[in-house]
């Protein structure tokens, strides 16, 4: 093996004579990186997604432990990366330089026509990568195409000076360090397999525009004139029956903690956002394969307060209610308030707890006559108004009018007004929930 090494720099585009020049042409040397801080050893989807790849593919622990160790002391010096290679000289633990490479196999023609097609045909990958960004799902689809980007077992062929016969630190700690390339330029993954940003984007713009704009001949085979279309007397089939609702709300994915991004990250508070996203999901999937559901207008985005109720709603963990009520600008007991409105009646429910409104004259004269006629002349309690809200003379019961006309139930606790049920057409109804005579 030694001859396949000597005194010439490693990062040198002569080092390997037997290269082609459009190899080296496409080299590109990333600069020493310093000791990894923290727990964590990359902080990018890509930079994991290669970690995971490497460790779950490794055969051999005790090298896997000692090449992450040294990656992590800032061992690996500048790292050259061309098609199929990656090189660089790696320290020991003694302090000798060791030059390591390690080659992976470069997909060929077939393979990045079967890439490139289905980056084509899915609209989001090409806009991501023309953009130059890299898509997460890109490795996943590109999986369902037959090519793998990430390296699988024995895909990573090592070659370093210390003879060792397969693996050693040297090589895996050069491995390691490949993640945090990654989070630099998810592109150098695709430099690796064998193209470079550039030729690939320009072979992806080359394909989208046929793709978006095919010969004449093409486009008049694909369809009919659509005053034919509409003329026709064929019946079209019926759409298949909607899917059964499941019994519960699915499990989302398991959070790999080993892997996770290290700092701030609140393992549970993700946990959390996950499993009611997949709560919401299912109520609005049984929502819509209900009889007679009828499509709503889109509703508008969610303002942080109201998100912060709606989730405070499900009961979160203490420390979670705690990021919720900072995050909505409310203490723990406004945000538990909050969380009751929203329980009772979602963005209307909150917008009476927290907006206070005054009535215009209409509005008010409405509110007058509904008041006055709920409860017989002699039977009818004392009232007093002020911004929409009419409160029981000396007592803890009190009434606010919605801007749609309705009358919500407000009862008095520990000096503050909570709200106590669902609003009510009729004043006479609410007043009862907020005072416990009626049903909540």
């Amino acid at each position: 093996m030694s001859d396949l090494y000597d005194d010439q720099d490693p990062l040198d585009e002569t080092a390997e004579a037997d290269e082609a020049d459009e190899t080296a042409a496409q080299e590109r040397i990333f600069a020493a990186l310093p000791p990894a801080q923290g727990k964590g050893f990359a902080g990018t989807w890509w930079g994991l997604a290669w970690l995971k790849a490497l460790e779950d593919t490794a055969l051999e622990l005790r090298q896997l432990k000692a090449g992450r160790a040294l990656a992590r002391a800032g061992a690996v010096g500048a790292v050259s990366v061309r098609p199929g290679r990656i090189t660089a000289l790696v320290r020991d633990r003694g302090g000798a330089l060791h030059r390591s490479d390690v080659l992976l196999h470069q997909l060929d023609d077939d393979d990045w026509d079967r890439l490139l097609g289905m980056a084509v045909e899915r609209s989001g990958h090409i806009a991501a990568l023309l953009d130059r960004e890299m898509p997460p799902h890109l490795v996943e689809d590109a999986s369902a195409a037959g090519v793998e980007l990430l390296p699988g077992i024995g895909d990573l062929e090592p070659r370093c000076d210390c003879d060792a016969w397969d693996h050693c630190a040297h090589t895996t700690a050069l491995s390691y360090q490949v993640a945090r390339l990654l989070d630099q330029d998810p592109f150098v993954l695709l430099l690796l397999r064998g193209r470079d940003e550039r030729s690939l984007l320009d072979e992806l713009q080359v394909r989208s525009t046929v793709a978006a704009d095919p010969a004449p001949a093409v486009r008049e085979a694909e369809g009919v004139d659509a005053a034919d279309a509409y003329a026709s007397a064929v019946v079209l089939p019926p759409l298949p029956a909607p899917p059964p609702l499941p019994a519960e709300p699915g499990m989302p994915p398991a959070l790999d903690t080993e892997t996770a991004p290290p700092g701030d990250t609140d393992v549970d508070a993700l946990e959390f956002l996950a499993a009611q996203a997949a709560t919401e999901a299912h109520r609005l999937l049984a929502e819509a394969l209900a009889t007679g559901h009828q499509q709503r207008p889109i509703a508008e985005e969610p303002t942080s307060a109201e998100d912060a109720a709606r989730l405070a709603a499900a009961a979160p963990p203490e420390h979670i209610a705690v990021r919720l009520a900072q995050a909505s600008g409310r203490d723990r007991e406004g945000l538990a308030l909050a969380a009751r409105a929203w329980e009772h009646g979602g963005t209307a429910a909150l917008a009476v707890l927290e907006d206070a409104w005054t009535p215009d004259a209409k509005s008010a004269a409405r509110a007058r006559a509904a008041l006055e006629g709920a409860w017989e002349e002699d039977e009818r309690p004392v009232l007093k108004g002020a911004r929409g809200r009419w409160t029981v003379s000396g007592g803890a019961a009190q009434l606010r009018l919605g801007r749609d006309g309705r009358w919500w139930p407000y009862r008095k606790e520990r000096g503050r007004w909570a709200p106590v049920g669902p609003a009510a057409s009729d004043p006479a109804a609410a007043l009862a929930t907020a005072l416990g005579t009626g049903e909540a």
